[in-house]
């Protein structure tokens, strides 16, 4: 590609300028298919996505509080937040609900605790954002 040195622009007539056509874009192929009608690469770009790492969220609740409130805040404080027990709380995996679950005691550990899903989110309402 050649370089274009513009050193002036008449101010009336403006740049020169026409529709973008077809062939100003490049083509873009379909993939390539192997004998069995399997398209090339697809193992290996799936392996590529499934590699990606997430952050995943169990938010238990929220809560709003005034800076002087939260500068008395000390060892043992209780802040409440808006979620009641009960009820399910959010799984959120990159700033997106996903899914709504409960709490539970995992059983290998009694000292840890998880998150049993109950309800996961359609694909079509894309979640709810947080």
């Amino acid at each position: 590609m050649s370089e274009t040195i513009i050193d002036h622009i008449d101010a009336e007539k403006g740049p020169k300028t026409r529709p973008a056509d077809a062939a100003s874009f490049a083509k873009v192929e379909s993939p390539e298919k192997n004998q069995n009608g399997d398209t090339i690469g697809d193992d290996r770009n799936l392996d590529t996505i499934l590699g990606i790492p997430v952050n995943i969220q169990v938010v238990l609740g929220s809560a709003t509080m005034l800076v002087s409130n939260l500068l008395k805040l000390g060892r043992g404080a209780v802040i409440p937040l808006n979620q009641r027990v009960g009820e399910p709380i959010d799984i959120v995996v990159n700033g997106r609900v996903i899914a709504r679950g409960e709490v539970v005691v995992v059983e290998d550990d009694n000292s840890r605790f998880g998150v049993s899903l109950t309800e996961i989110m359609s694909a079509q309402a894309g979640g709810m954002d947080i």
